[in-house]
């Protein structure tokens, strides 16, 4: 399931990588609500062949941390490799855990918990993007 218009009002485009469908529709929405473009990935394959077609374009990706198959530090990593200054929400239903904390350690990214409200979603991207 992917978006590829990667024209908005802004020209700013947000990646929304997420397993649970609910979550990529109700993000997209809140995300095109703020007026970001948004392209969405199911999965961390798709979320790095996505990335690596549109790297200039994305502004900020906005990642699940817990994921089946490949996990988000690992999809994490990958994004890093083809832009190491890649800014990255982490997103999770859990609070911060260990692997949340070493990814987040590096710098250039945030975290916010699931489920969020489009004011403290639009407060961390605010954050990330003004660093």
């Amino acid at each position: 399931m992917q978006h590829d218009d990667t024209q908005s009002a802004g020209g700013s485009t947000i990646l929304l990588v997420d397993d649970e469908d609910v979550v990529l529709e109700v993000g997209a929405r809140m995300l095109e609500k703020l007026h970001y473009a948004v392209l969405k990935a199911e999965n961390g394959r798709d979320a790095i062949a996505l990335f690596a077609r549109h790297p200039d374009q994305v502004v900020l990706v906005i990642l699940d941390v817990h994921m089946p198959g490949m996990s988000g530090g690992v999809v994490f990593e990958e994004l890093r490799k083809l832009k190491p200054n890649v800014k990255v929400l982490l997103t999770s239903g859990y609070g911060p855990d260990l692997q949340t904390q070493e990814l987040l350690a590096p710098g250039g990214c945030g975290f916010i918990q699931k489920p969020f409200s489009i004011a403290a979603l639009t407060q961390k991207i605010s954050e990330l993007l003004l660093k």
